[in-house]
């Protein structure tokens, strides 16, 4: 396995099959991780999350101004939930990331979590009446890396990787799906 740099141009592919993303931040020596379902290409080079109003990882973000996104796969899928679970949240454990291994990448003080299949990192475009008012935060994609096992060329790679490299969708319950099988059409469409 290899983490190779996305071009920002096509970064916007990684969010496009809509898996679900845990979002990581830090402030200081400060860090948090947390499950979000809604995030979402915004631009070639932007995207917007929801981050709960008063969660963890949110402080994060509106102190330093970065965030990362990445797409666990589905042997992290414990790890999301625990991260995304409403009873373990950073303000009443402050052991929660204790388990949760991160890497940091080309000088970005924005921790990432080993095992994703892509990571996006953000400088959070303030907004202040979305912020408050929608819980939406936008952010300036300033890197993207993939895994070249799953994501390369700027496409996901699902129809030939194991399953336990494919990426979760989220449905309720604990219960995710998997991305697999590819259908290709004889047209390319306008926006690539």
């Amino acid at each position: 396995m290899a983490i190779i740099k996305v071009d920002l141009q096509k970064s916007y592919r990684i969010l496009n099959p809509g898996a679900t993303t845990l979002v990581s931040a830090k402030h200081g020596e400060d860090a948090n991780a947390m499950a979000i379902t809604w995030a979402q290409a915004l631009d070639y080079d932007k995207l917007t999350i929801i981050p709960h109003n008063g969660s963890y990882t949110r402080t994060l973000i509106e102190k330093s101004g970065y965030f990362a996104v990445q797409i666990p796969v589905a042997t992290q899928a414990e790890l999301v939930s625990e991260l995304g679970a409403e009873d373990n949240s950073r303000f009443d454990n402050p052991h929660k990331m204790d388990s949760v291994k991160l890497f940091y990448k080309d000088g970005f003080d924005v921790p990432l979590i080993e095992g994703c299949a892509a990571w996006i990192i953000c400088k959070q475009i303030s907004e202040p009446h979305n912020e408050q008012t929608y819980d939406l935060f936008i952010g300036q994609v300033v890197a993207a890396y993939a895994d070249d096992r799953i994501f390369d060329g700027g496409h996901w790679k699902f129809e030939s990787v194991p399953d336990e490299l494919k990426t979760l969708h989220y449905v309720a319950g604990g219960q995710y799906y998997l991305d697999g099988k590819a259908i290709n059409t004889k047209r390319n469409p306008i926006v690539e």
